[in-house]
């Protein structure tokens, strides 16, 4: 069943050098219990995405030029001030990228958490504070009476991304949005929170939305894919089909750009797409990624390609791929 909607999404920002298009015509849904990964390059317009979903872009200069953000059957651009406040950290939840500078300094931990219970479930401060403990054992953190007492810099970067997933799951929410949650994370305690993510979806059937540029996080927890580029879609497949027979020129230099080791662990030759993500404020026309692309024709030149399924199940935005 679905549970969220996105259709034809526009996102624009007022800048000095001209509108910039920061997501340009999204339409992508999700379903209840899904994991669905949301990939590209820095810029792409991933974040932005995310924000739009929870309206946290400041306005102005951000503005919305059209389409529909669908959440359980409810368009939340219609929303007013109020509403959409019910919906944050309630209904939708997001573990924000840099925990350090999301969580705030002069607050413990536990006051931060328990603020979640104080305003989403109208609790006392006993039963908020219970919760939050509850909450914060559930997510690995040791010693948690003690630990709700502390202050962010007191806690690891691996501590502080379990005090967010923590806070993000306290009202059960039925969609987490998870921007780049193990950024900055080294390796170890990457796979642990990717582990605990995954446990807590399926004990809570919480669908996510998962912002990255790490296809290796992809291939690990996701079902679903969407490759982003210049604030549009430009493939979007099942994970497995994606990375076995990827359609789309940008997604295929995507997968050979992740570094491989040989058989003495040596680091092969990495490749590149060569060039740079195009300003959002001065996008060429046609195809966006043409600039970029070894395999552009004319037409790509001139007339942008629509996003159409080219297999069932699996969309593309491409000229060649609708020609092949």
């Amino acid at each position: 069943m679905t549970l969220l909607q996105i259709n034809n999404l526009q996102t624009f920002f007022r800048t000095p050098q001209g509108v910039a298009r920061a997501v340009d015509g999204v339409s992508l849904q999700v379903g209840e219990g899904e994991v669905l990964g949301i990939v590209g390059e820095s810029g792409c317009g991933k974040s932005v995405l995310a924000l739009s979903i929870l309206r946290l872009l400041p306005m102005p200069p951000a503005f919305f030029g059209g389409g529909e953000i669908r959440f359980q059957d409810q368009d939340l651009l219609a929303f007013s001030s109020d509403e959409i406040r019910g919906v944050r950290g309630n209904r939708i939840s997001m573990i924000f990228q840099e925990p350090m500078t999301a969580l705030n300094p002069v607050f413990t931990v536990g006051n931060q958490m328990m603020e979640v219970f104080r305003v989403h479930r109208r609790m006392g401060r006993a039963d908020a504070l219970g919760n939050a403990v509850e909450m914060l054992a559930k997510v690995g953190v040791p010693a948690p009476e003690r630990r709700i007492r502390e202050y962010p810099y007191q806690l690891s970067g691996g501590m502080r991304q379990r005090v967010m997933i923590a806070m993000a799951l306290a009202c059960r929410p039925a969609l987490l949005l998870a921007d780049e949650p193990t950024t900055a994370l080294d390796v170890s305690i990457q796979a642990q929170i990717l582990e605990l993510m995954t446990g807590l979806k399926a004990e809570l059937n919480t669908a996510i939305l998962l912002i990255t540029h790490d296809l290796g996080v992809v291939a690990e927890i996701t079902r679903r894919v969407a490759v982003m580029y210049t604030g549009r879609i430009m493939e979007e497949a099942p994970t497995l089909d994606l990375f076995d027979a990827p359609l789309h020129p940008y997604t295929r230099g995507l997968l050979t750009s992740i570094p491989r080791a040989d058989a003495s662990f040596e680091i092969d030759s990495l490749t590149e797409i060569k060039g740079g993500v195009p300003s959002a404020a001065a996008l060429p026309p046609g195809c966006h990624f043409e600039p970029r692309c070894p395999e552009a024709m004319d037409i790509c030149r001139t007339q942008a390609p629509a996003l159409e399924e080219a297999r069932p199940g699996h969309r593309v935005a491409c000229w060649r791929a609708a020609h092949a």
